[in-house]
């Protein structure tokens, strides 16, 4: 992984930043795939955010270090999201916009294989 952080908030939770290659399933902007994006988790914890992260189907998420914390920008942006997970390009470029996940996941939801029906 690239790098990533996170940041501990009065109240208890954290926001975790990592950047981590795109995944192949969503296309819905101009970067392509294993382009790298900044990718950004509130949750209770440190591992919660990283299980949320691997429950979408991004297996491999480690956290180690805090070499890239997140920004007061970076923070105030998933605060004010209703799921919590954002993404965007990474290095920025220009002035794009936060990203809700499931644009980077795909219209499947998840960005491993399909998931076998039950």
């Amino acid at each position: 992984m690239a790098g990533g952080g996170f940041c501990r908030l009065p109240n208890g939770t954290v926001v975790v930043a990592l950047t981590l290659t795109r995944p192949s399933a969503g296309m819905s902007t101009g970067t392509g795939p294993g382009a790298p994006v900044r990718v950004l988790v509130h949750a209770a914890n440190r591992a919660r955010a990283l299980t949320r992260l691997r429950n979408l189907g991004l297996r491999a998420v480690y956290l180690r270090g805090n070499d890239r914390p997140p920004t007061p920008d970076e923070i105030t942006a998933v605060l004010h999201h209703p799921d919590g997970l954002l993404w965007r390009a990474a290095p920025q470029a220009g002035q794009e916009l936060w990203h809700p996940i499931r644009a980077l996941l795909g219209p499947a939801g998840h960005a491993g294989p399909a998931r076998p029906a039950a």
